[in-house]
């Protein structure tokens, strides 16, 4: 790697060769200059042995210089104005929605047409799911790309992408997209030169003659879709090699050991962040670096690419948020927002995971105490990042938290599982359940398995209305305000899933497309039927209960500044192991969020808010719009079945 002394000078023969001007370019100078050290050691702990590594660093700094060169002024101007705001993500105005353009909208070309609806809710932050070019019936949803920088014709155009993104950021919306860092499909012009012979870009891949390097990985590494794609490694019969492919045999692992793999990656990293994206998610990247002998997840070397990563965005694209994809152990999410010198400078955001499916632990057993035993850890994110929070996304709900957080609440943790497996699957043993969904990606040797269905009908609804049963009806309506208000106050940016703020109920017809029927999560992901979302407008309608329901949620969240994420949440003592609550506080402001988690009405002592220094007082419930006292003389505040408050102090 180049000594200290001559970074300078590289660095002004790359301006040189650019036309970077001194005057002009100042600002970009300034940062590019500040944020060099960093990247050049960050590069040099992964490449500096590699024979290309110096080449390829020059390389790298040529692609930060090119990509600022390509930021149009709009993005520029958007740049500053968040610098202003300091962590412009951590507002509590932001409220967010993750959708499929296909199956909401059609297309990219008809999505403009839709922003109303979400207007309406309160929805300005859109999480779109892949729209870059993947092969049908080999897509994986979108996250087997084929070519990272056209959209797939099924949704229209690059030209259709940004003109929705200008009309978006004029409605002072925000937009978020996906990179697949991991993988690309066999079907990527990089794989299709490496089947053709090519070792430059078989160097771009995992790929071995023979089983022997292969099988010593295969002794470390667990398999992923052990039903639908078993093993790691897939044989390719064109190149006649074996090649890594850890997800689905048509994603072809990328490898990072190559430093030609991490700039051509680091490029289209910088394309989407000049595509206007305001939050990049990138997929997976706790697979990124694979090593021998390790189970080649959340390997040191992975942090060490996303946090150069994100000094290179921060010189060249600095508007653009990451969010870093790690379904992972509670103890194994923190560090994707960095540690040590580099705490809150990895990724800005992770997805909550761990209290997602917690919350789905408790709606299934009506108990807190599994969950209360895991915040001691989910409260160690830094300040100055933020959760992803949601009660349902395109991908299943995993059990991922750990079996001591099950033990701690005094159960079994192979029993608990096996509990609410049954408790939300079809084929449960617990047939007195109102939950209807499916158990995905089961794993015969471990018991493991996930979770799919919608919100709606987890929550009850799909069977309440196939029965036509009124009071189920109302419950799971009830069920999915609650679960929806948990994810909203609890802290970090909401991301809706589109069809909940209507109450869809699970789809079936995947099984009928041979493209999509080994993969039941389909089934939480439906074609949107407009005039169903009309009935909205309906009094007294299903989807109109929910969609305003969700709606005011989303009002109260904006309305109170204290439901910024400022680090600033904190558990009440299990009073009752019913009743979840928490306390949001900003300054002498503070905000209570109760949830009765029971089928029965919950009794909760006022001692509860006595130990928060309240005593007797007088709370608004922001819900309810009503007030309710606690005290001496009003022992319990009583929460009807799966009832919720949002209660803030009356002074005076």
């Amino acid at each position: 790697m180049y000594p200290e002394s001559l970074l300078a000078q590289l660095l002004q023969e790359i301006f040189l060769e650019k036309g970077i001007d001194e005057k002009k370019d100042r600002n970009f100078i300034q940062t590019l200059n500040e944020h060099l050290p960093k990247i050049h050691r960050l590069y040099g702990e992964i490449y500096a042995a590699h024979p290309e590594g110096e080449s390829q660093f020059k390389a790298l700094l040529k692609v930060l210089v090119d990509a600022y060169q390509s930021r149009e002024k709009g993005l520029r101007k958007r740049d500053e104005e968040k610098a202003k705001t300091g962590t412009w993500f951590l507002s509590n105005q932001l409220a967010g929605m993750s959708l499929y353009v296909d199956r909401f909208a059609g297309n990219l070309k008809t999505m403009p047409s839709k922003l109303p609806h979400l207007e309406e809710l309160g929805v300005n932050f859109l999480h779109l799911m892949p729209v870059f070019e993947s092969p049908q019936g080999e897509s994986d949803g979108g996250y087997a790309v084929s070519d990272f920088r056209k959209v797939d014709p099924r949704f229209g155009t690059l030209e259709e992408l940004i003109s929705l993104r200008k009309k978006m950021h004029n409605k002072g919306m925000y937009l978020m997209l996906d990179i697949v860092l991991n993988h690309t499909s066999h079907h990527h012009e990089w794989a299709r030169k490496a089947k053709a012979g090519d070792s430059y870009f078989q160097d771009f891949y995992y790929t071995n003659e023979n089983r022997s390097i292969p099988d010593e990985f295969e002794r470390a590494m667990p398999e992923i879709f052990p039903e639908s794609a078993p093993g790691n490694f897939t044989w390719n019969e064109e190149m006649g090699k074996w090649v890594m492919t850890v997800f689905h045999r048509y994603q072809w692992d990328l490898n990072y050991t190559n430093p030609h793999v991490f700039r051509a990656m680091l490029e289209n990293v910088l394309f989407y962040g000049n595509l206007g994206v305001d939050l990049l998610r990138i997929d997976a990247p706790a697979f990124i670096w694979k090593q021998m002998g390790t189970t080649c997840q959340n390997l040191p070397q992975a942090h060490t690419l996303l946090r150069l990563i994100k000094q290179c965005v921060q010189v060249a694209t600095p508007g653009m948020a990451i969010l870093g994809e790690a379904i992972v152990a509670p103890k194994e999410i923190m560090k994707y927002f960095g540690t040590g010198e580099f705490i809150a400078q990895e990724c800005d955001f992770a997805y909550n995971a761990t209290q997602m499916a917690l919350q789905w632990d408790m709606l299934a057993s009506g108990e807190t105490q599994v969950m209360l035993a895991a915040q001691h850890e989910i409260l160690q994110k830094p300040y100055g990042t933020s959760w992803i929070t949601y009660t349902r996304c395109h991908d299943d709900i995993g059990l991922g938290y750990d079996d001591y957080m099950i033990a701690k609440a005094g159960k079994d943790p192979y029993m608990h599982r096996k509990f609410l497996k049954d408790y939300f699957s079809f084929s449960g043993d617990q047939w007195m359940s109102p939950a209807r969904g499916a158990l995905f990606s089961s794993n015969p040797k471990t018991g493991d398995a996930r979770i799919s269905g919608t919100l709606a009908s987890l929550c009850g609804l799909e069977k309440a209305l196939i029965e036509g049963n009124g009071p189920a009806i109302d419950q799971s309506i009830q069920k999915i305000l609650m679960m929806q208000a948990h994810s909203i106050f609890l802290g970090g940016l909401p991301m809706l899933f589109y069809g909940d703020e209507v109450g869809y109920t699970n789809d079936y017809s995947y099984q009928n497309d041979p493209g999509k029927s080994y993969d039941n999560r389909w089934m939480h992901r439906p074609v949107i039927d407009w005039e169903k979302v009309s009935r909205k407008n309906e009094n007294g309608t299903m989807e109109n209960r929910i969609f305003s329901g969700t709606k005011r949620l989303l009002q109260i969240r904006k309305s109170h500044e204290l439901f910024s994420d400022l680090s600033n949440i904190s558990w009440m003592s299990p009073h009752n192991i019913h009743v979840a609550g928490f306390v949001r506080r900003m300054g002498n402001s503070r905000m209570y969020c109760l949830f009765n988690f029971s089928d029965r009405a919950a009794y909760l002592t006022w001692y509860a808010f006595r130990e928060q220094g309240e005593g007797s007082a007088r709370l608004w419930d922001h819900w309810t719009e009503s007030e309710v006292e606690v005290g001496p003389d009003h022992e319990y505040l009583i929460l009807e079945p799966y009832g919720f408050r949002v209660l803030e102090p009356v002074h005076g």
